[in-house]
């Protein structure tokens, strides 16, 4: 179930996923700190060794990666809202991100659905900066390619940990 990535705008990026897993394990996995690490760490070689994640309204993130070459990067981020899936209607989350390679970009508006789709979920994330040069430059790193591979993880997560 590939991801699929549309350029809406010269500043938006929309990007949609189908996952074999529920909602409410999609959501939980964007947003606890054990579950992050062990599906968002990037292609092969790199690892997530620091994943702070105070995933409410006003809360920060920062996450790092690193490989066994010594590179490594972060992002760090804020909240705006966080509303899990209930009784059949969508989550959602909202926040502002930038990543630190080593300076930081500009800031990232991103807000992520999960929506039921049959038996699993329809993940909806819309990226919108403020300039078309930042947005090529963010699509110029390959993260769309990243998210990918780290995606496909979510699916193998043991039902009991997501």
């Amino acid at each position: 179930m590939p991801l699929t990535v549309e350029r809406t705008s010269p500043t938006t990026l929309r990007i949609t996923r189908r996952f074999k897993a529920s909602p409410e394990r999609v959501f939980a996995a964007h947003v606890e700190p054990a579950l992050i690490q062990r599906w968002c760490y990037g292609f092969e070689g790199w690892r997530m060794p620091v994943c702070i994640n105070d995933a409410r309204p006003g809360g920060e993130l920062r996450w790092e990666w690193a490989n066994d070459e010594g590179a490594g990067f972060h992002v760090t981020g804020t909240y705006e809202a966080v509303e899990p899936p209930r009784d059949g209607r969508p989550g959602r989350i909202v926040h502002v991100e930038r990543m630190h390679m080593p300076d930081p970009t500009p800031d990232n508006h991103i807000e992520t659905t999960f929506a039921p789709d049959g038996d699993g979920t329809l993940l909806t994330l819309v990226m919108r900066m403020d300039s078309p040069e930042a947005m090529e430059a963010m699509i110029a790193t390959g993260m769309t390619d990243g998210m990918e591979t780290t995606y496909a993880r979510i699916d193998e997560l043991e039902p009991a940990a997501a």
